[in-house]
């Protein structure tokens, strides 16, 4: 008996570090399974991005009818957008648009862009964005190019995610096991992470815009936004400091309710700059002959 009393702490012990090596490598697994799954939905998220390319493309070029074609995927890092009818383009918009555009691919680094005539497959137009600006191969950009059948083929650089979500595999196992032998001998519990901000939250100055629940929060008090506010400010909030079209936003809030008014922008862009007084380093301006900014100093 009194053999026994003295090894039960130790066997505690040691069962509680290997039910920890045991939850750590489960963890492990289950972030691996969750990075595949992660992938699945980047990639399908990147077709849905490239749609938006040829539309905005199209609208660029006055054309608000024709389709986009669907997305194919060319090779593993190569994808081509084609449509419907023969249009122009712009390259310098082509470009900005692709960039802007892109931003929003969290897998997306350094990609080349060639437009490829559809009769021979030959290059109309082609450029290369790098994620160090010293490296973009940009030229031509304010050559107009003709209205006929086009084809853009996007290929992108491979960013190493296999070698990439190994290593931080790896390396998550080598730190939670030796946090797990800290652990082990000590008894002292651990702090709690702070929460970080709710996905959604845009920070606008020392405003926070909830675009899903259509408020702004400034010093803790709401204000309410309508539905069309909401989408506006959304525009504007993802690209701050920079000219939005006011034909992109009047195509983008009241094409698909079928009419578009263009005193109704007036109105809630009006709307908008009240609401946003409570923050004098944020302001709507006007920029005369093409649109509106969002600028926000300070």
């Amino acid at each position: 008996m009194p053999v026994r009393r003295n090894l039960l702490p130790v066997n505690r012990k040691h069962l509680g570090g290997l039910l920890l090596l045991l939850l750590t490598f489960i963890s492990i697994v289950c972030v691996a399974f969750s990075m595949a799954g992660n992938d699945d939905y980047d990639f399908a998220r990147r077709e849905v991005l490239l749609r938006r390319i040829g539309h905005e493309l199209l609208l660029q070029s006055g054309d608000s009818v024709s389709r986009v074609l669907p997305v194919k995927k060319i090779a593993g890092n190569e994808y081509q957008i084609s449509f419907e009818n023969a249009f122009s383009f712009q390259p310098e918009s082509l470009v900005n648009t692709t960039q802007r555009v892109l931003a929003q691919d969290p897998l997306t680094s350094d990609y080349v862009v060639n437009v490829l005539n559809c009769a021979n497959a030959s290059v109309a137009y082609g450029y290369a964005i790098s994620k160090n600006k010293k490296e973009d191969i940009v030229a031509c950009i304010g050559r107009r190019q003709p209205v006929a059948c086009y084809k853009i083929s996007i290929k992108f650089k491979p960013p190493g995610i296999i070698t990439a979500k190994n290593g931080y595999l790896l390396g998550s196992l080598t730190v939670l096991v030796f946090v797990g032998f800290i652990l082990i001998g000590s008894v002292k519990p651990r702090k709690a992470l702070p929460e970080s901000l709710p996905t959604g939250i845009i920070l606008l100055g020392s405003m926070s815009f909830d675009a899903e629940a259509r408020k702004l929060i400034i010093n803790g008090n709401t204000l309410d936004l309508t539905r069309t506010e909401a989408r506006v400010l959304r525009i504007f909030a993802l690209s701050p400091n920079e000219t939005i079209e006011r034909s992109r936003l009047q195509k983008e809030i009241w094409e698909d309710e079928g009419v578009i008014v263009g005193r109704s922008l007036d109105m809630f862009i009006s709307k908008l700059r009240k609401k946003l007084e409570f923050d004098p380093n944020i302001k709507i301006v006007v920029i005369r002959g093409k649109g509106y900014k969002l600028e926000i100093s300070g």
